[in-house]
């Protein structure tokens, strides 16, 4: 089968997995919840080293842990087979960190015999899907399936429901020190502020100073314009450094003659002269210099 006509499907079953494990079934009483496959020790449950997902808010998991004392897991956290009698899991982590802080001896799981693949997509998919990725968390695990299984920009795109320029812009915050990528990761800087930095000449030292100012993204855009502008001046200038002594004594004799900057480019034999004015007198100087020497 031709490999992204497989992803493609891969895909689509990726997301009926998740819609089947977010389907909740009637149960007695009225209350709303998914049926497990079964209830397993939670010390035989171990988190996916490769889950996406790094960030977990202490704050977040006291809530959910305080709900699961009351009404228990409704949500079984999804897991795949990991030794005798031992288990991995590919979605529900934050219900598992909870479950533990809530005191629980066994959790409801759903089993699922997956590869690292399929476990990695449907960790990514299910995140995705519920925005609990922060950018760099997301970035990461897209580089991860590229790196790793060969994916391009348009299959993630087609698996997890976004476009390949999202997934493109996404991929781009990787380019970003460490030290921006950790104020994205903590959330004192968001994707769009970021994203505008990543052409800057010093983007840990713009970050700080967006968090610093609060910067909204319209004005970091703009902090991050005006550097990119100042870089490709001193481009200019460093260029202009390096013409040849004699290039450089000839523009000085021309601008004392006409008292006018003069600007020449000499490049393999041909170039070009640039006269600066200020003024309609100074041009007209120009040209009647031009008109006596013909």
């Amino acid at each position: 089968m031709n490999d992204d006509v497989s992803k493609r499907r891969l895909g689509r079953g990726l997301a009926a997995l998740i819609g089947e494990m977010d389907q909740p079934v009637p149960v007695e009483g009225g209350a709303r919840s998914v049926n497990p496959d079964r209830m397993v020790p939670i010390e035989y449950v171990a988190r996916n080293p490769r889950n996406p997902r790094r960030n977990f808010d202490e704050g977040e998991l006291q809530d959910l842990a305080s709900s699961i004392r009351q009404h228990g897991i409704v949500q079984p956290v999804v897991v795949r087979p990991h030794g005798a009698d031992r288990f991995e899991i590919i979605a529900g982590e934050r219900r598992w960190r909870a479950a533990q802080l809530a005191g629980l001896v066994e959790i409801p799981v759903i089993v699922r015999d997956v590869d690292d693949r399929t476990a990695l997509e449907i960790a990514i998919v299910e995140n995705v899907q519920r925005s609990d990725l922060n950018p760099l968390e997301e970035a990461l695990g897209y580089e991860q399936l590229i790196a790793e299984h060969g994916y391009t920009q348009n299959d993630l795109g087609e698996i997890i429901g976004k476009s390949r320029s999202h997934v493109a812009n996404s991929l781009r915050l990787l380019k970003l020190p460490e030290p921006v990528r950790d104020m994205l990761s903590s959330g004192s800087l968001s994707a769009g502020h970021a994203r505008a930095l990543i052409t800057t000449s010093d983007p840990a030292a713009l970050a700080r100073t967006i968090v610093s100012k609060g910067m909204s993204v319209r004005d970091a855009e703009r902090l991050a314009q005006n550097d990119i502008k100042a870089q490709t001046e001193g481009a200019t200038v460093s260029k202009a450094e390096q013409k040849d002594s004699d290039t450089l004594a000839l523009e000085r004799t021309l601008t004392d003659s006409l008292g006018l900057e003069v600007k020449i480019n000499h490049k393999n034999g041909g170039g070009h002269v640039r006269i600066n004015y200020r003024t309609l007198d100074q041009l007209e100087e120009i040209c009647r210099l031009l008109e006596r020497r013909q």
